[in-house]
């Protein structure tokens, strides 16, 4: 390897964290583990890494340009939430009726719902569960339609949450 590359290798490793801490996030980079953790310097950036690995959310929201990662994606966000709707909906489905789980939080991330909300948006739910799934041949278009009603009527949801972004997407 020449002189030169290794000065340009060694340039782009001083300016990284630079472009890092400007997007908005910590040294874990985005994802779910930096909306999670936040971009406070220290151990935060460990669990948010760790965060990001696990869940693959990091690849996930540069991809679909969500979980702190940008709004420039490959797929807007509705497309997203279909996505995750469809592939997930055995286990959002059982979560929805016991108001709490991880593909449960997930679609409340994708609802950019602030991660306080959670636990609020799972209660939620589960109350209207019957109305989000009526019946066993509901699909998850029609389930996250529902839950799209169901979340404009919510009196704190519909404020923390994107829903705004949701009903201007689809």
């Amino acid at each position: 390897m020449g002189r030169y590359s290794r000065i340009a290798i060694a340039a782009s490793l001083f300016l990284l964290p630079v472009s890092v801490f400007a997007a908005g996030y910590g040294a874990a980079g985005c994802g779910l583990g930096s909306m999670v953790m936040g971009s406070q310097p220290g151990v935060e950036q460990i669990f948010a890494s760790t965060t990001n690995a696990t869940l693959g959310s990091q690849t996930f929201g540069i991809t679909f340009g969500t979980s702190n990662c940008g709004d420039h994606g490959l797929i807007k966000i509705t497309k997203e939430r279909e996505v995750f709707a469809q592939e997930n909906y055995t286990s959002l489905v059982k979560e929805m009726a016991q108001g709490k789980g991880e593909s449960l939080y997930t679609l409340a991330s994708l609802y950019q719902c602030p991660a306080g909300s959670h636990q609020e948006f799972g209660t939620m739910v589960q109350a209207k569960f019957d109305s989000l799934v009526p019946s066993d041949q509901t699909t998850s278009t029609e389930l996250l339609s529902q839950l799209e009603n169901q979340l404009t009527r919510h009196p704190t949801l519909a404020k923390s949450c994107n829903i705004k972004q949701a009903a201007a997407n689809q």
